[in-house]
């Protein structure tokens, strides 16, 4: 028997279901591969979707003060048009575009189109564009009405 000098060799030897040994593959690691655009985009969409929902609660917290009563009421609003509120709600509208135009990016690869690599790669081009457009817009008719 031969003794391995790392101890994470042992566990890429294994074997088959007849029972014949078998080396298992390595893993690439995050080393090997180099920044993508949809593996990138992929990640941002789940950063995202953490961010909508962290967003939600906000919404939550605003809800309950304003059914609480004017006091609590006041308190939420005072916060929310503090800077640290308006760059929390500015963050979670430009989550929000990004998770909505990436989900419907997705729901175009659901559908079979769009997975040549010039299309996805141009697809992710107008989400990340679209997002910024679209945050930068909402906030325009936001402070326009406000």
């Amino acid at each position: 028997m031969s003794l391995t000098h790392d101890a994470r060799e042992a566990a890429f030897h294994g074997r088959r279901t007849d029972g014949s040994k078998v080396r298992r593959p390595l893993s690439p690691h995050l080393q090997v591969y180099k920044p993508q655009w949809t593996s990138g985009l992929s990640i941002l969409n789940r950063i995202a979707g953490i961010g909508w929902t962290a967003g939600l609660l906000l919404l939550v917290w605003w809800l309950v003060a304003a059914a609480a009563g004017a006091a609590a009421f006041e308190k939420a609003q005072w916060f929310l048009g503090s800077f640290i509120g308006l760059l929390m709600l500015f963050g979670l509208t430009l989550a929000a575009w990004f998770h909505t135009l990436a989900g419907i990016r997705h729901l175009v690869w659901d559908a079979g189109f769009g997975f040549a690599l010039p299309r996805a790669y141009a697809s992710g081009m107008v989400v990340v564009i679209g997002t910024g457009v679209l945050t930068v817009l909402t906030w325009v008719i936001a402070l326009v009405i406000w």
